[in-house]
């Protein structure tokens, strides 16, 4: 009995409500693909535990090797990321079971379930072997480097590729790969070391002028150096997503270290203009913003690269209504690249605006969790770092959703953690691991 109360006091009660939560997030994805095979198949067969248990596997490690390696760490995470991997991968399933109707080979499915174990191993790895995320504010300048040397990559002859008009994949023979993913991360440790060092100096103000109290004019510097990367990212890869990602995170931020709005609206108001000079040389950006304005022209919707992609989410979206054709009972596969950029739209279609609302809740629970470990942190990196992961989680998100949705113009990246895509999965489960080693440290700090 003593024995068996010194466990208990050893294991907190947070890891066995993780424990509860992870096995409610895998019943759910076990209905998922359950209700996909009996809508298109009309049976479960084999195929059943070949995209659930590797997951459910690996999931279930993860949460032992919180339980002894990382007790104190956020107990929702997890299983909301468990929750939000397992419907992309049915859904990516349900796609590879219509190619497979119409005699295609080009099937994702498999691959998710193999990069999605991966991606899992590496947040744990990040648990294992990363005993205190401080570590990193010995190598800030050395992850600025890595940052921009991956963002550079797509460019680099040889190397990189270029697919759908933009430059954001490397490939060495048949394996590709989004150098950008990982850009984010290191470009986060950066920030938040550069910032927590500058933080005194950006907020001295400077002269007022119509009432607003700009900052001094050299510490617009780095404001100046980011905006003009992102403008190179913009140019030279035709990527107007990342772009916005990383100047966006920037802003962020630079914000929550200094308290200043002025930096997001001057941020904001020279990506703006840029962003529309850039449009009026032509080329990528100004078809894209073209397309978002009148996706319905015709012009638009018949040229190569145009609107229709766009058209036929919408149309999907419209098909699927409040309450959705159900798993497996709509026609998804009709918008081009459904398992990835679109893969949000396939959602919407089977699962209806109900459904589409409820994945929206769990990634903003999602965020929020960050948000709170960061609040809760009394060391100024680890908040930052904590800020900076959960929003470029948060504004990847809106950028995709966006896009589909035609609030912002469409871009090329990935809803985290839903859509088809190694790199995209490998980036967000070290996000999550990273997350879940600085809740552990906060907990410890106020134990």
């Amino acid at each position: 009995m003593a024995r068996s109360l010194g466990i208990a006091r050893v294991i907190p009660r947070n890891r066995n409500i993780e424990a509860l939560l992870l096995l409610f997030a895998l019943g759910v994805n076990a209905f998922e693909i359950a209700q996909i095979q009996l809508s298109v198949l009309e049976v479960i067969n084999g195929d059943f535990m070949t995209y659930w248990a590797p997951i459910a596997v690996a999931a279930f490690v993860f949460h032992l090797i919180l339980r002894f390696k990382a007790k104190n760490a956020d107990s929702l995470i997890l299983p909301l990321a468990v929750l939000l991997n397992g419907l992309g991968v049915a859904m990516i399933y349900r796609l590879d079971l219509a190619k497979i109707a119409d005699g295609a080979t080009d099937l994702f499915a498999y691959k998710q379930v193999i990069w999605t174990v991966v991606a899992i191993a590496a947040a744990a790895a990040v648990v294992l072997y990363v005993p205190n995320h401080l570590f990193l504010r010995k190598y800030v300048y050395v992850s600025g480097a890595i940052g921009l040397g991956l963002l550079i990559l797509p460019v680099v002859p040889f190397i990189g590729r270029r697919i759908n008009g933009a430059s954001l994949w490397i490939g060495i023979g048949n394996f590709t790969f989004q150098p950008g993913e990982l850009a984010k991360i290191a470009l986060t440790v950066f920030f938040a070391g550069y910032l927590v060092q500058r933080k005194d100096s950006l907020s001295v103000t400077g002269r007022k002028i119509i009432g607003v109290q700009l900052p001094r004019a050299r510490e617009l510097g780095p404001i100046l150096v980011f905006w003009l990367a992102s403008i190179i990212v913009l140019v030279l890869e035709k990527d107007l997503g990342t772009s916005l990602l990383f100047f966006g995170l920037f802003l962020v931020m630079i914000y929550t270290a200094t308290g200043r709005a002025i930096y997001v609206a001057v941020g904001l108001g020279m990506f703006v203009v840029s962003g529309l000079l850039v449009a009026q040389l032509g080329g990528y950006v100004q078809g894209r913003i073209d397309s978002w304005l009148n996706p319905f022209d015709n012009a638009h919707y018949d040229a190569i690269g145009g609107s229709y992609q766009l058209v036929q989410g919408l149309f999907g979206l419209a098909h699927g209504g409040l309450t959705g054709t159900g798993l497996g009972g709509g026609i998804p596969q009709l918008v081009p690249l459904a398992e990835s950029d679109f893969i949000v739209t396939s959602i919407g279609e089977e699962l209806g605006l109900i459904g589409l609302f409820a994945v929206f809740a769990v990634y903003i629970l999602f965020v929020a969790r960050g948000i709170r470990i960061a609040v809760n942190h009394t060391d100024d990196f680890s908040r930052l770092l904590a800020v900076g992961l959960s929003f470029v989680i948060a504004l990847q998100c809106f950028i995709v959703i966006g896009g589909v949705t035609r609030v912002v113009p469409l871009t090329g990246l990935t809803t985290p953690l839903l859509a088809a895509g190694g790199s995209s999965l490998l980036a967000n489960w070290i996000i999550i691991g990273l997350l879940l080693r600085i809740s552990d440290s906060v907990r410890a700090e106020a134990g």
